[in-house]
């Protein structure tokens, strides 16, 4: 079957969330800049203590391009991301990127995510396909990733080899077709969140290989509270999954059953 044509990307906005990153935001607004010079930029701050958002409202001063939503404290990946959407969406965006601001999604492999967008719904830049790679990460935080998305493949039944990832692209109408409002995840659990409902929803999912690099300035956001959810959740989705496909066959069973019977009395 062929997929319907897609419409080209006319309007991209890269949004970039934000909570203490005053010593690499200017210097990922540039790169960014560089690299998708006709996509708009939305710097999602959370309060930051550091000056972040002071930072934020000086480059998007000089720049007409650079756009900032302040919000009133920290909420965690998946709240800013979705406010982030809901800006875009209501300017008339075909397109939102999510991209840290810490450097570790090179701005340079953007185009090559876009041009994936041509054919896909979602694209993900993913560590863990052909092609991928991690740098300077240290050997528990490579063992954190690749088990947890090895534990998110199994569990869900999805093919998709990197979920966690927080580099990628939606369309806009693909964001509408999932109905985000219902999403409720807050840390890198909102990444898998979203993966599954795409593929829910037959929308097209496509990984694209990057090099993954470890931030060289700041302090990384993981925390134990953010990996106990996504375990948490991801394995009640699995359950949730499996039963509905279970109710389904026994379904499917009993209007087969109830068929053939009919035939024996007919």
């Amino acid at each position: 079957m062929t997929e319907p044509k897609r419409a080209p990307l006319q309007r991209v906005c890269v949004c970039i969330p934000t909570y203490n990153e005053v010593e690499s935001l200017a210097l990922i607004v540039s790169r960014i800049r560089a690299a998708v010079p006709d996509a708009d930029l939305l710097v999602l701050d959370d309060n930051s203590p550091d000056g972040t958002g002071a930072l934020a409202d000086r480059l998007a001063a000089a720049d007409a391009s650079v756009h900032v939503l302040h919000r009133p404290r920290k909420e965690g990946l998946g709240p800013a991301y979705l406010a982030g959407f809901r800006w875009a969406q209501e300017r008339g965006y075909d397109a939102v990127v999510e991209i840290d601001a810490d450097g570790s999604h090179q701005p340079e492999q953007l185009p090559s995510l876009l041009a994936a967008a041509a054919d896909a719904d979602l694209v993900i830049g993913s560590r863990w396909v052909p092609g991928g790679s991690v740098r300077n990460w240290p050997l528990h935080r490579r063992l954190l990733s690749v088990g947890a998305n090895t534990y998110a493949r199994y569990a869900l039944g999805i093919p998709v080899r990197d979920s966690t990832a927080g580099f990628r692209v939606y369309r806009l109408s693909a964001l509408r077709a999932m109905d985000t409002h219902e999403v409720a995840s807050q840390g890198y659990c909102f990444q898998v969140d979203l993966t599954l409902r795409a593929l829910d929803h037959g929308l097209t999912v496509v990984e694209v290989p990057i090099a993954f690099v470890e931030r060289e300035v700041g302090v990384s956001k993981m925390s134990d509270s953010i990996v106990r959810e996504a375990a948490v959740k991801v394995g009640v989705w699995g359950v949730q999954r499996r039963a509905r496909a279970l109710r389904e066959r026994l379904g499917r069973s009993r209007r087969s059953s109830g068929w053939h019977h009919l035939e024996e009395n007919t």
